[in-house]
């Protein structure tokens, strides 16, 4: 027998014009459109205040690029639901364009190493952690030890967490083209015939685990050089969205065919779709209000300094070549073997610091794990001499030293 996923939308007439013969016709879908429109015009505006101030106050460009990146949050929540509230017949598309949010995780890693390397002296973040001895990992894995020195560390907390910004874009992309093709089955039951079982099972199970549990193992490790900036409030400004959303979603398909049932127009599905995205949308108000609060442009005010352009901040804000060097970065470290290199093209990109006298790679410090070489000297001091190294003097013809003595006045 095949296996069909149960239709979405009904064959009846759509009625999505606001307007109907002139008049207003304020039924239930009518009245939620123009809540969700207003709410996320509310939204948008609270959110340019705040970027534009971070904008003008533009004193910390590598804290701020990050911070901008997660205030697009709410506002970009906000619209993606009113669309989906408003064509609400495509609303699995539109939910799953929200992967963006993926990005905010990775900025707010970057925004927290900033954080630590800004408290460190010599803008260093070595000396942040190089008192930081061997430490159990946080629950459920704390039977496992770990030494925050070690490179391979380092470079395992940074790609838990921009892994998010590669496998989550393409698991979305993946259940677009599933639904294309009506294999995705997204409102219908968990079933192993249908794409969305295996999709939602490698994104929440894995991959958002995963990003979370890295940056919960940074915080722990840093939370004492980061006092005095609220990264518990930031990170819970970030953590509660994905909570509400994910929770409130699943809470809404469980009421459909018992509490949620379907009308003349639309199916169960739809109106719990449609719920759904009306209740994002308020929300966002609320967690746009939150954001301009933990993320605060008041950190970076400094008076009577002249005000900055907006158009650089809005550049670096979505000019993603610092995630780009970051991934690269550690793919590198992850999967570059440690022996010789494989190609002579390879061997001369490498710098000979990396690479210790029997041709084997040397392991990277926090700087470089972390992409923040540019706070040490670009040019290393020369290493002093050994005391069992040969040393070689200029010849000096003993002749010279004769007539020398004798010219001095001392001899004389």
């Amino acid at each position: 027998m095949a296996r069909t996923c149960p239709s979405q939308n009904t064959e009846g007439v759509d009625q999505t014009s606001f307007w109907s013969s002139g008049n207003l016709n304020w039924d239930e879908h009518r009245i939620g459109w123009a809540i969700a429109g207003g709410c996320t015009a509310l939204t948008v505006l609270i959110s340019l205040v705040s970027v534009l101030q971070h904008c003008r106050n533009y004193n910390k460009p590598n804290e701020q690029r990050q911070v901008l990146r997660v205030l697009y949050m709410p506002p970009v929540y906000a619209i993606i639901s009113f669309f989906s509230y408003r064509f609400f017949r495509s609303y699995t598309y539109y939910s799953l364009a929200e992967s963006g949010w993926a990005v905010t995780l990775s900025a707010f890693l970057l925004l927290l190493i900033e954080y630590v390397a800004d408290t460190a002296s010599d803008h260093d973040a070595t000396k942040a952690l190089e008192r930081k001895g061997k430490r159990a990992l946080p629950i459920p894995f704390c039977c496992w030890r770990y030494r925050p020195t070690k490179a391979y560390f380092m470079y395992t907390v940074k790609w838990s967490v921009l892994q998010y910004v590669i496998i989550r874009p393409a698991c979305s992309i993946a259940g677009i083209i599933c639904e294309a093709f009506d294999v995705l089955c997204e409102s219908g039951p968990y079933s192993i015939h249908f794409a969305s079982v295996y999709l939602e099972a490698i994104d929440f199970v894995i991959l958002v685990s995963v990003a979370l549990y890295g940056l919960l193992l940074f915080y722990g490790l840093t939370k004492d050089e980061l006092q005095g900036r609220r990264p518990l409030a930031k990170f819970l400004a970030i953590k509660l969205i994905v909570m509400f959303t994910f929770y409130q979603s699943f809470l809404i398909s469980a009421l459909e065919g018992y509490v949620i049932q379907p009308t003349q127009y639309w199916t169960a599905t739809n109106i719990a779709d449609g719920l759904n995205a009306l209740a994002i949308c308020i929300e966002m108000v609320f967690f746009s209000l939150l954001m301009m609060w933990a993320y605060t442009w008041n950190e970076y005010r400094v008076e009577d300094a002249p005000k900055t352009r907006i158009w650089r901040p809005l550049w670096d804000s979505i000019n993603y070549t610092d995630f780009a060097v970051e991934i690269l970065g550690s793919l590198k470290f992850f999967f570059i073997p440690r022996g010789k290199s494989p190609n002579r093209l390879l061997d001369a990109e490498i710098n000979d610091n990396n690479i210790d006298n029997s041709n084997n790679y040397k392991k990277m410090d926090f700087d470089q794990a972390f992409g923040i070489e540019g706070s040490k000297s670009k040019y290393p001091r020369p290493a002093k001499a050994s005391s069992d190294e040969e040393i070689g003097l200029a010849e000096f013809p003993y002749s010279d030293l004769r007539h020398a003595d004798s010219a001095s006045p001392v001899s004389r």
